[in-house]
Parts: C-alpha cells; sequence; structure tokens
C-alpha cells in the first residue's frame, strides 16, 4: 500500500477532481466507485439538497436512521466533499465554472436540457475547460425520439426487456433492481475511458451512459443469442430449469443449494456419486444430457425429495467428498458480512461513523495490489464543505462568503 504525505492511502485516480452534479441513484453510484478509487469528489447539490436525502423507504425496508441520517443517500455518497450552490443564480454558475477550470470530470444525471438551460451543459463547460470530460446520465440515450423522456430504474428495466429476466414463466414481469447499479458502473468505467483518452490524446469530451443501454448490456450474452437467433430466452423456475445441474434446490432445514455446472454429461456421474445414487447412471431417462432435458419435470421432481432429506451443511460435505463439482450455498444479505470470503477480499468493510457508530460498508469490488480502494469519510452533510472549497480552492475571501450567502447562492 502506498501513502500519501497526509497518510491516507493513495488510490489509483488521486490526484484527479470530480464535480458530482448528480441525484437519487445512477449517478451518485458511478461517482462513489470514482471516489473509492481515490478520485476527490465534489458533490454539488442545490439549496434544498439531493432528493435522496428525503427517501423515507426503500423496498418496503425504512432508509431514514438516528441523528438524520438517510441509509439511501449514505450508502451512495461516502467519501464525497460536498457544496451547495444555488444554480438558477448567475452568481452560483460562475462559481461552478470556476470549479471546472480546476477539475478533471463533471458529472451530471438531469433529463435531457436541463444542464443546458443552465448554462452547464457540456458545451458550456468545456469553453472553461476544453479537455473536462463531462459524463452524462441518461435514461434512454443522448439521440432518438424518446432521449428527452423522464426515467427512473424501473422504467429502464422495461425498455430493456430486462423485466422479463427472473420469476417463472407466468407471463408476468418481475422486477429485479438492478438498473441503476449497473448503469453506474458503466458510467465510472466510460469515465475512466474518456480520462485515459484525455491523457494519450490531450482532449476532453462527452460520455453518455443510459439506463436503457446498460440493461440490454448485463444481459449481454442471452440478449445476444435471442437476437441472433430470433428466438426469446424464456423464464424458468427451478422446476422447469433446462439443465438439473445449473438450478438451486432446497435442504431440509429450509436453505438453498446451487449447482452451475454447464458441462452437464461431465458432472453428472460425480452429481450422482454426491447423491449416493448410483443408479440414476444406468436410467436410460437420466444417463445423457438429451435424456434429462427430456425427463426434466420428473428428474427435478425427484431431485427436490432428495435434497430434503439432508441439511444444507450436510450435503456440502458429501458433494466435497464427492469430487470437483461446481456448487455453492444460496445466501441471504445479512450472512454476507460474516462470510469468509467477503471479509478475506474486504467487499464489506468496516466504518467509524461520525453518528452512527461502528458499521459495515459495501466497498467498491476491485483490488490494487499497489493502490487500494479505500472508505475515508463519510457522506457529506447538505453543503459541508462549501466554504473550504470557495476558500482554500477557489480563492474567495470570508466577506464574499457572507455575500454570496446574504444572496441566497449557497448555504
Amino acid at each position: 500500500m502506498v501513502n500519501g504525505s497526509n497518510g491516507q492511502p493513495i488510490g489509483p485516480l488521486t490526484g484527479m477532481r470530480v464535480i458530482d452534479w448528480t441525484m437519487w441513484q445512477f449517478g451518485p453510484v458511478s461517482t462513489m466507485m470514482l471516489a473509492d478509487l481515490g478520485a476527490e469528489v465534489i458533490k454539488l447539490e442545490s439549496l434544498d439538497g439531493d432528493h435522496g436525502r428525503q427517501f423515507g423507504r426503500v423496498g418496503g425496508v425504512q432508509s431514514d436512521m438516528p441523528e438524520g441520517v438517510n441509509a439511501y443517500f449514505e450508502g451512495m455518497n461516502r467519501n464525497k466533499k460536498g457544496i451547495a450552490l444555488d444554480l438558477k443564480n448567475p452568481r452560483g454558475v460562475e462559481i461552478l465554472y470556476k470549479l471546472v477550470e480546476k477539475s478533471d470530470v463533471f458529472v451530471e444525471n438531469f433529463r435531457k436540457g436541463v444542464a443546458e438551460r443552465l448554462g452547464v451543459g457540456y458545451d458550456d463547460l468545456k469553453k472553461h475547460n476544453p479537455e473536462i470530460v463531462y459524463g452524462s446520465a441518461s435514461g434512454y440515450g443522448p439521440e432518438g425520439p424518446d432521449s428527452h423522456k423522464p426515467a427512473f430504474a424501473l422504467t429502464g428495466e422495461a425498455r430493456s426487456g430486462a423485466l422479463w429476466w427472473a420469476g417463472p414463466n407466468d407471463n408476468v414481469p418481475y422486477q429485479i433492481g438492478v438498473a441503476d447499479q449497473a448503469a453506474g458502473i458503466m458510467l465510472s468505467y466510460g469515465v475512466l475511458g474518456a480520462i485515459i483518452a484525455k491523457e494519450r490524446y490531450g482532449y476532453g469530451q462527452k460520455v453518455d451512459v443510459s439506463h436503457l443501454g446498460s440493461m440490454m448490456w448485463t444481459r449481454g450474452m442471452q440478449n445476444g443469442i435471442s437476437m441472433l437467433q430470433g428466438q426469446e430466452f424464456q423464464r424458468q423456475s427451478s422446476r422447469e430449469a433446462g439443465n438439473v445441474l445449473w438450478n438451486y434446490y432446497e435442504c431440509s432445514d429450509g436453505e438453498w443449494i446451487a449447482f452451475s455446472m454447464g458441462q452437464s454429461d461431465r458432472y453428472w456421474p460425480i452429481f450422482c456419486k454426491g447423491l449416493n445414487r448410483l443408479e440414476l447412471l444406468e436410467d436410460d431417462r437420466y444417463n445423457s444430457m438429451d435424456a434429462r432435458y427430456e425427463n426434466r419435470a420428473e428428474l427435478i421432481a425427484l431431485l427436490d425429495e432428495i435434497f430434503k432429506t439432508r441439511t444444507r451443511v450436510e450435503w456440502e460435505k458429501r458433494m466435497l467428498e464427492a469430487g470437483d463439482l461446481i456448487f455453492e450455498r444460496v445466501q441471504r444479505t445479512l450472512d454476507l458480512a460474516s462470510d469468509p470470503q467477503v471479509i478475506e477480499n474486504e467487499y464489506i468493510v468496516d466504518f467509524d461513523h461520525a453518528a452512527l457508530g461502528k458499521t459495515k460498508w459495501l466497498q467498491t469490488p476491485v483490488t490494487f495490489s499497489k493502490t487500494p480502494v479505500s472508505t475515508r469519510k463519510m457522506a457529506p452533510a447538505q453543503g459541508e464543505n462549501t466554504e473550504e472549497l470557495l476558500i482554500e480552492l477557489l480563492d474567495y475571501s470570508w466577506d464574499d462568503i457572507a455575500e454570496l450567502q446574504g444572496q441566497g447562492v449557497i448555504l
């Protein structure tokens, strides 16, 4: 690990400054990932704040916590500084232009045309910094008849076909809730690509990533096959799996075990050994991949009965002893913090939060041997670093601060 002069670990993006004019999840996730890699991320909020701060409930789970902390906002805005500006005031826009001159990246996720109306679109900002990388998070992409439409995660999943990926084959769409995270990852990837291009070729550019495109890409292999063959992938419940060795089964203790073996003929004998049901190897209904597919309903029903005779721990032991099988326990979210593999790889990190005390956080799951990712600070209070940034970075005076506050330009 390499540390800077201030004793803080140096990340791969240390020295890069990002202006984060985003709200909700899609945009904040992308900039938090850059912050985790060491970038100085300045979260720019309006005077009434990121609306995510007021998100009281997510999927039926309470988001408001003690001391005014909001779990939804905290989980996507750690490691950032905070500044609050009124961009409808020309003096607020002037401050932003000065920040842009001293920054590498600007990221926004507002509806098409909003940034341009406020004078902070890409064409506006590149006048003040021709090398700025401008990341834009959209619902449907920058071009086309629907590029102006408002969008959130569910609409992106709906338009992309993603609501047909999961659940039983009952002709009812099912939410999967990954569009914001997938698109945020894609946007950070796009920004990093543009940063490399700037360093190599000396110019900035605009990067646009959408919910629609990201969700289409997330299902890449299946979507690619479907389009090549002109045939939709059908959803399958565990009782209808086309490959019984690419499926999951409930054990006697109510826990589940999943198998992930696409080469079913290779693994079928070892699997039967683990079950202690070697007679299945001689059964013409099950002794080949094609036969197992044709008779999958009755075979899966039989396997369901077999797995319900022992606990998951017992089945794990048997399968490990049988040979080189590819299987895993089906965990729930709250199982992860005690998973030794998660702990050893620091996919969840401990953090002493100023308001909440000792807490656990998801860490950006990328490992660097010399410049690791790190969690350094909690999400900023609204406008937390406004005065600091204006004075130390932009050379404003305390008199200027008082005047700007009096005019309602800053908090």
